[in-house]
């Protein structure tokens, strides 16, 4: 960094050389507003600013590193992934729908708007899907890191009576995107309601 600033995780900085400070944001970044709404909606996320010269290091729970660069467009991002941003770019948080009640992780996630690169965390390389019109696409929810894009997303469940008498594929819900966009993976789940049917 070069005099400039970016939002980190709390707690999430490894090393640094140069001149830094750090300070804790209240609300995920979004001041008053976005503390309450945070505690509202259950999205947590406790954000630090980190601001200096020099080169800061984050990690958390050895999970890979992806940098997704934001060119005057959203991003939808679960809190639990979100490592790092450039200070200019401004989070949120928005309504996902049941996506979030089968994932375990709430029905709302964190948007992040504008221009420059967010850090997301992932278990194992995220894996980078294209949805277009012609090919929607169908993501377990406990995969389910972020996406981007012109994108609607609604729930499907796969639980039938075989489900019932114990004879499942294991995949009970899914998530469908449709429209045109990316969406993130990563190659392991986390454990979600959906998975315990």
């Amino acid at each position: 960094m070069t005099g400039d600033a970016v939002k980190a995780k709390n707690g999430s900085m490894v090393a640094y050389d140069g001149q830094m400070a750090f300070k804790k944001l209240s609300g995920g970044g979004e001041g008053i507003r976005g503390m309450v709404t945070r505690r509202l909606t259950g999205e947590q996320m406790v954000l630090m600013e980190v601001k200096g010269h020099g080169t800061c290091f984050f990690a958390d729970r050895a999970s890979e590193i992806n940098l997704v660069n934001l060119h005057n467009d959203k991003l939808y991002v679960e809190a639990s992934n979100l490592l790092a941003t450039d200070a200019g770019l401004r989070t949120g948080t928005t309504f996902t729908g049941m996506r979030g009640a089968t994932s375990g992780n709430g029905l709302f996630t964190t948007t992040i708007e504008g221009t420059g690169q967010a850090a997301l965390m992932s278990d194992g390389p995220a894996v980078v899907l294209r949805v277009s019109p012609q090919y929607p696409l169908i993501v377990d929810p406990g995969a389910y890191i972020a996406h981007q894009g012109n994108v609607r997303q609604s729930f499907q469940s796969g639980v039938t009576f075989r489900t019932f008498m114990g004879e499942g594929g294991g995949e009970a819900f899914q998530v469908r995107f449709e429209g045109d966009g990316l969406v993130y993976v990563q190659p392991s789940e986390r454990n979600t309601i959906g998975g315990d049917v």
